[in-house]
């Protein structure tokens, strides 16, 4: 387990609601190596902010998007774009003006800088992963500039967008024109089999403007702790200035319960020193960034 060291930037928000009966405690006697984990994140979260020139945008999963489904006769076009096999038959246009603006849904704006057609057909191929030596390339037809939703740690937002026509196909490709300058990615550390990240990875949170208690959802036990095999949640936070990292700690039946493997979609609240505001929510695994939603 690795070492724990105070970060003073850091703050351990409190729990909301202690989960389990007293016989039962956590699956771990100490977290101090989820909270160092924790802060390391935030560490890495920090520096990506910073060489984005503190840019709010920080988009959640992928930045490409498949308009319309493969008609049965294009089946092997899924495979070519997965592996990122796709091709202009010539120079795409370059973006009609150098700066746009993504609008999220509460109406703030933010002006961006824009990337041409083939820098961004540049990422999209670059985004391809798997061996699909043998697909046959898809070929683009066309560009044109318009927008599209887009998963943020700030709820949905607007953002400039490349729409690509394929040859051969109705389906189009839409990819984010924003520069990359002013795009958040966090770079998740190296896995090390004989060190691997400790915790419960959440998917997702949903906060409001004016509470301080953060609601996330991971894949857990589809039964209570009341039940054999059944677990109890609760969750920790550890916040910085620009983002927070929840810890999901588990309150187990029974150890050492031979269990079947099934997983359920699960709750865990925590009350945060403050309001979420413009923070973002990081899962402690890797510390990337989740969706957010905020109501109210």
């Amino acid at each position: 387990m690795r070492r724990y060291r105070a970060l003073p930037w850091i703050t351990v928000a409190a729990l909301l609601g202690g989960c389990g009966s007293a016989g039962n405690g956590p699956a771990v006697d100490s977290r101090d190596g989820l909270r160092q984990q924790a802060g390391e994140a935030l560490t890495r979260y920090d520096q990506a902010v910073r060489a984005a020139g503190g840019a709010p945008f920080v988009p959640v999963g992928e930045l490409t998007r498949q308009l319309g489904d493969w008609e049965p006769a294009n089946g092997s076009f899924k495979e070519s774009l997965s592996a990122g096999r796709v091709e202009a038959a010539s120079t795409r246009p370059v973006a009609p003006q150098q700066a746009g603006t993504i609008v999220w849904t509460n109406g703030i704006r933010q002006d961006v800088p824009l990337i041409s057609a083939d820098e961004a057909l540049a990422k999209l191929r670059a985004a391809g992963a798997g061996d699909c030596s043998g697909c046959a390339p898809l070929k683009l037809t066309g560009a044109r500039l318009t927008t599209m939703t887009v998963k943020t740690t700030r709820g949905p937002a607007t953002a400039p967008a490349w729409e690509y026509t394929i040859d051969g196909t109705r389906v189009r490709l839409a990819r984010v024109a924003v520069d990359p300058s002013a795009v958040v990615r966090v770079a998740p550390p190296p896995w090390d089999a004989d060190d691997p990240p400790e915790g419960m990875a959440i998917e997702s949170a949903t906060t409001t403007t004016a509470t301080s208690e953060l609601t996330v959802t991971f894949t857990g036990a589809p039964d209570p702790g009341s039940k054999p095999c059944g677990v109890d949640y609760s969750a920790e936070a550890v916040e910085s200035d620009l983002a927070v990292v929840v810890i999901v700690i588990e309150y187990r039946h029974a150890k050492d319960e031979a269990c079947a493997d099934i997983g359920a979609q699960r709750t865990a609240t925590v009350k945060l020193s403050r309001p979420l505001g413009e923070r973002a929510v990081l899962e402690v695994t890797q510390g990337l960034p989740v969706e957010l939603t905020i109501t109210g």
